[in-house]
């Protein structure tokens, strides 16, 4: 199931907190402000800074 509109708006960097947007391929959430993937596992983003793939 892939994330939902009304989930994307709410969801922030948790870095910056600016915003984000669903990578080409839908399997990462992209700030474009930090250059940071955030990736989606099992359809649950997982909004780590540890976690997240620089870019």
């Amino acid at each position: 199931m892939p994330i939902s509109k009304e989930l994307l708006d709410i969801l922030a960097c948790p870095k910056c907190k600016g915003d984000i947007h669903l990578n080409d391929r839908g399997d990462g959430l992209i700030c474009d402000a930090c250059r940071l993937m955030y990736p989606i596992k099992d359809d649950i983003p997982i909004m780590l800074i540890d976690e997240a793939e620089h870019i």
